[in-house]
């Protein structure tokens, strides 16, 4: 996983991975996250609850703000420093 995966944000972290909508499991390899169909934003749903799952924050910390209808995403991750996101998600990499 690439430093820049996991970056500092002002409140966290943020992670700005790329997704690949229609995957049979939500998961993160390297830098990519696979999961739901890209319809009606249920990609960028499941990415969210995913995370948060893993993170172990509350749903309202987690959100994509950029990158909506398309594949790379930017996702801060309030709460969280952005070491301890790295070493979660690196613990949960594909």
């Amino acid at each position: 996983m690439s430093k820049g995966f996991v970056t500092r944000a002002r409140d966290g972290a943020r992670i700005k991975p790329r997704i690949s909508p229609g995957a049979r499991s939500t998961s993160f390899s390297g830098a990519y996250c696979g999961g739901a169909a890209p319809v009606e934003g249920r990609a960028n749903a499941e990415e969210e609850r995913y995370l948060v799952k893993l993170v172990g924050v509350s749903a309202s910390e987690v959100s994509a703000v950029r990158g909506a209808s398309g594949r790379n995403k930017a996702v801060p991750v309030r709460g969280v420093e952005a070491e301890e996101v790295r070493e979660i998600l690196t613990g949960h990499l594909s």
